[in-house]
């Protein structure tokens, strides 16, 4: 159905001093967020989240739901990006995505969501002679993004390319002060010889950049995949099973009436793991 204040032509008549003039109507404004949001490479498999659906569990989590609203909210005058990290499952795609959707539907912005294997896996192709897209065209809409989303850093293979083009992303963007919000399962250490820390795995020029760009805040939760995999099986009446209980000479047969325990030793090093629902640690 046509607007009815321009009749589909985009445009409407106002008046300024006296003078009709021309501009923008409103549904033009609504046409072109509907694009961006179209355009945004959002993974289908996040098609429903959104800051409003977010249900934070923990302290971190409601810390994170806080800082996204609050980015949304002073946006485009806070350029101060978001740094999502912690293990998996805690829902960091999912704010990301949720602050992502509402900047591009509620303040017009132009932003794009990239999964980092992905967005390298783009760039490598274009080495590939029979590839016409260069490099930079795969690029310029990371660079140049009012918000970028880049998702799960750190996950690939760590090399002197990977962290020169995820450098040249973070450093381009950092000097134009344009929003980038990362998620990450990286730790940011005190020792930073940790081979899973920002540092070993982006170099120590990129996570400086980060470290001034981005608020960064860890979360932490319960792995919502396991809640659900096991909500999912009680209502099935199906309970999953518990880890399986092996040491080196197979598995340990469970006590009746009482909790099984299995003892590792490795190294002179005893580990006990207590099921279900028990944690293993050191002795």
């Amino acid at each position: 159905m046509d607007c009815p204040i321009c009749n589909g032509s985009r445009w409407k008549s106002v008046a300024v001093n006296g003078v009709e003039r021309l501009t923008r109507c409103d549904c033009w404004r609504n046409v072109v967020k509907e694009r961006y949001l179209a355009e945004s490479r959002i993974p289908v498999k996040f098609a429903k989240a959104e800051l409003s659906n977010y249900r934070p569990d923990t302290d971190s989590q409601r810390d994170a739901l806080r800082l996204a609203k609050k980015f949304v909210e002073a946006f485009p005058a806070e350029q101060k990006g978001l740094v999502f990290y912690g293990p998996t499952g805690v829902g960091k795609t999912h704010l990301a995505v949720g602050l992502l959707r509402t900047v591009i539907r509620d303040k017009g912005a132009r932003g794009f969501f990239f999964q980092t294997t992905e967005l390298l896996r783009l760039v490598r192709e274009t080495y590939n002679r029979s590839v016409d897209e260069t490099e930079m065209e795969v690029l310029r809409p990371v660079l140049e993004a009012d918000v970028l989303v880049l998702d799960d850093l750190g996950v690939e293979k760590t090399s002197e390319w990977v962290q020169e083009t995820l450098g040249l992303v973070i450093n381009t963007r950092y000097n134009a002060r344009r929003a980038t919000i990362v998620t990450s399962n990286l730790r940011d250490p005190i020792d930073n010889t940790d081979m899973n820390s920002f540092m070993v795995q982006l170099g120590v020029r990129s996570r400086s950049r980060l470290l001034e760009m981005c608020e960064w805040v860890e979360v932490q939760g319960t792995d919502i995949r396991d809640v659900e995999r096991v909500t999912a099986a009680a209502k099935s009446g199906h309970l999953p099973e518990p880890p399986e209980r092996i040491t080196k000479k197979g598995p340990l047969p469970g006590k009746s009436g009482g909790m099984a325990r299995a003892r590792l030793k490795d190294s002179g090093t005893q580990f006990e793991l207590n099921w279900s629902g028990g944690k293993a640690g050191s002795k």
